[in-house]
């Protein structure tokens, strides 16, 4: 693996083995295309570590069947990596199409977070996946300093991964990891729908 030379050390009195091992809260952010399969892909190697995992889904639809959420809870049921728990909590919206006046859509948003502070509090999971989870944030509907805060406390080496565009710019500050997806060309330019096996 190279070595790479870090620009700043921080005077945080932690020795280079402690600093290398804290958790991290990672984000994964702007319009284009695989900011949660990349997530999917951090949460393979937490499930080859042994780590608990937990996926929450805050807009894709309760019904849609996503390829990972089938390949992660088979390889989390079968007892040689870490297990897998699955949460859904979107009602079919997403950022193409939504009602902003749909009332139950803030509240699974809401009832999503909710679970995920007792989570955090109990330290359920090693890993958290907490996809689409930028978008309640920048509309409103879930308090992104409520968000950082309870981030700043979690207790253990729990680490938080959030996907969505137009992720606020606290929680991209406060994050330590921020990967900004740009789109040079997709298929959909040109009027091709999303396909099985590349979209879902």
């Amino acid at each position: 693996m190279p070595q790479g030379q870090p620009s700043v050390v921080p005077e945080d009195g932690l020795t280079t083995r402690q600093r290398r091992n804290r958790p991290l809260v990672v984000v994964h952010t702007g319009v284009g295309k695989g900011k949660s399969t990349a997530a999917f892909g951090l949460a393979l190697r937490a499930w080859n570590q042994g780590w608990p995992i937990g996926v929450f889904q805050f807009v894709k639809s309760a019904k849609w069947k996503v390829g990972e959420e089938n390949a992660l809870k088979v390889l989390g049921a079968s007892g040689q990596g870490g297990t897998v728990d699955w949460h859904k909590m979107g009602e079919g919206w997403s950022w193409v199409q939504r009602d902003l006046d749909n009332s139950t859509n803030e509240e699974k948003a809401r009832e999503g977070w909710e679970q995920v502070k007792r989570d955090l509090a109990a330290e359920t999971y090693r890993l958290y996946v907490l996809d689409e989870f930028a978008y309640p944030m920048h509309w409103g509907w879930v308090d992104t300093d409520e968000v950082v805060e309870v981030l700043r406390n979690r207790p253990g080496t729990q680490h938080v991964v959030i996907t969505g565009r137009n992720a606020p710019e606290r929680l991209v500050d406060f994050a330590d990891l921020v990967t900004d997806m740009s789109k040079v060309k997709h298929p959909m330019d040109v009027g091709q729908k999303g396909q099985k096996g590349i979209e879902w």
